[in-house]
């Protein structure tokens, strides 16, 4: 894997906790600083991805009513605990 140098400005207060985890972990700032990037970036990337998507189905009209979604939501933890809602609002039908 090849990589290349980045710069960032941090706050005092984020340089100090940064130099603390590099001294106890053993490992270098820069180790700790891209391995808290790559980490931010896949779950942001993640994130992003299913906003887009839900804003597609949203889009096409499908979606679970208020209704379903309290009364499944009131189940949880009971004996007849109900599963997830389907789609019961298609107003481009």
């Amino acid at each position: 894997m090849t990589t290349t140098q980045f710069s960032i400005r941090l706050s005092d207060d984020l340089k100090k906790s940064l130099e603390t985890i590099s001294k106890i972990s053993h490992r270098s700032q820069a180790q700790i600083a891209a391995k808290a990037i790559a980490e931010y970036v896949k779950k942001t990337e993640w994130k992003l991805k299913s906003i887009q998507e839900a804003k597609k189905e949203a889009d096409n009209g499908i979606f679970v009513s208020q209704e379903a979604t309290l009364d499944w939501l009131d189940s949880w933890g009971n004996e007849n605990e109900l599963p997830a809602p389907d789609p019961d609002i298609f107003p481009n039908k």
